[in-house]
């Protein structure tokens, strides 16, 4: 693909190619809702947006997110997140393709390891 540049000053090139990398959602969660476990082959990036959450990582405690929290999951790293059992969150999750993939999807997050105490309780 090839775009030119508009016509403003402070654009100096032109962009010659386009090359996806990685992908990002905007990703809402109900009270109660969350991701199965799962592991990114180049890590992610989630940027709370709104609300309060937990996310944990295998082995770790669940921990709680809210709106402006950044959390970085490691390449390969399993783990889950989504919403707290009575509040919404959103956040933007960010990463990074490897061999087409960005994501691999496990087992469901059970009801115990969702309702277990996080680390601030």
């Amino acid at each position: 693909m090839l775009f030119s540049a508009p016509d403003e000053p402070h654009v100096q090139q032109r962009i010659c190619a386009v090359r996806k990398v990685g992908e990002a959602s905007l990703v809402t969660f109900e009270p109660g809702a969350r991701t199965a476990w799962h592991t990114h082959p180049l890590g992610q990036r989630l940027v709370v947006t709104s609300g309060c959450g937990w996310v944990q990582c295998q082995g770790g405690s669940k921990r709680e997110i809210r709106a402006g929290d950044v959390v970085v999951c490691p390449p390969g790293e399993k783990h889950w997140h989504g919403a707290t059992a009575t509040t919404a969150m959103s956040h933007i999750a960010i990463q990074e393709v490897l061999n087409g993939k960005v994501v691999d999807w496990m087992e469901k997050v059970t009801h115990e390891e969702y309702l277990a105490a996080s680390a601030s309780e």
